[in-house]
């Protein structure tokens, strides 16, 4: 049966502490890399493009706030401008003769800093104070992206963004657009399977559990939540990054605003808090599920020829997505990770139910 763990032997510190010790979870990462190399092969161009690269970049956004939110325990309601200081120092480098991967790296970086700037003032306070403070600092870049000049070009400018390229080779083909994704989505998850076992994740959980705590164990709250934010800003720029090189192709004041940052905190949530397989479904129900509502309303309402106007068609999906989403918050309040963490631990034990209590 699945997730058996006969045949693994806690022999040594190095085997029980590896990413993935039982066989089966090896084989369904190995299969799911594999299907994820060969999907410009096995995927429509139309698919590959708006579901699965946005889906893929979005992601990797939502592990990098849930370093911030779900391992840290520090609220952030600005996540939004964070990834828009990354995208706009990225596209100005690269417009400035900057060799995109160093570009790409100095938006991380831009991002990071200013984070951590607005990161000094803001974790004094916490709680609801410090959600208002990284609310704060979202309005603050969204009121200078829009109105300096040098930064956007001006009230509803838009910036092109030249295409990425690697090693001074540009790359226009959407297989080669998608590789790029696709690499910085696996680098950011490794780097959250290994952060989740190491001693710095470990004193981030000391810290979200109670920081005064963990002060008295020696674990320097301030300097960890200052760590974690400014990580969490590096991830997020980056990412800005990527969105704006590999899928908009431009960049404007209304790609990041606080709808964004709000987005974001709902596939966080949704998905759970300090999961990181959840943030890949919550980025998945967010992004992808109303699309897919809104066409299987459509195709009921055609099939069934229910007499039902335009407007009431447009309403209808965002009942159902609405509902949707209280449905997945009452039967797991933790989130669709919680939810498979929990199928997995019922078919640790099948059939012998009674070893889990």
């Amino acid at each position: 049966m699945f997730y058996r763990q006969a045949g693994v032997f806690h022999t040594d510190y190095a085997s029980d502490s590896s990413l993935f010790p039982i066989r089966f979870e090896r084989r369904v990462m190995l299969i799911l890399l594999l299907l994820a190399l060969a999907a410009p092969y096995l995927l429509d161009s139309l698919v590959l493009v708006s579901y699965v690269q946005p889906w893929l970049i979005w992601t990797s956004a939502v592990l990098g706030l849930n370093l911030i939110l779900g391992w840290a325990g520090q609220f952030h309601f600005g996540y939004a401008a964070i990834m828009g200081i990354g995208a706009y120092a990225s596209v100005h480098a690269t417009r400035h003769g900057v060799p995109w991967e160093l570009a790409v790296l100095l938006g991380g970086m831009a991002a990071s800093v200013i984070g951590m700037v607005f990161a000094f003032a803001a974790l004094r306070v916490k709680g609801l104070y410090l959600a208002l403070s990284t609310l704060a600092m979202q309005f603050v870049m969204d009121w200078v992206i829009s109105h300096v000049p040098a930064v956007s070009g001006g009230v509803s400018a838009t910036l092109q963004a030249p295409p990425p390229s690697l090693l001074g080779l540009v790359i226009t083909s959407e297989a080669g657009v998608y590789y790029i994704v696709l690499a910085w989505v696996v680098l950011v998850t490794l780097f959250m399977l290994n952060l989740r076992r190491s001693a710095l994740g470990r004193a981030f959980i000391a810290v979200r559990e109670k920081d005064f705590a963990a002060a008295v164990i020696g674990v320097q709250s301030f300097y960890y939540k200052l760590v974690a934010f400014a990580v969490s800003a590096f991830i997020g720029g980056i990412s800005g990054a990527i969105l704006v090189f590999c899928f908009y192709r431009a960049v404007t004041a209304e790609q990041f605003s606080i709808e964004v940052s709000i987005q974001l905190l709902a596939m966080t949530i949704i998905g759970g808090l300090g999961s990181i397989i959840g943030s890949f479904f919550g980025a998945a129900f967010i992004l992808l599920l109303p699309g897919q509502i809104n066409n299987l309303v459509t195709s009921l309402a055609q099939s069934m020829s229910l007499p039902l106007g335009p407007e009431t068609l447009a309403h209808i999906p965002h009942v159902v997505y609405g509902a949707a989403i209280i449905l997945v918050l009452l039967v797991e309040p933790m989130g669709l990770g919680k939810i498979y963490r929990n199928i997995r631990d019922y078919l640790m034990v099948w059939p012998y139910g009674y070893l889990r209590k």
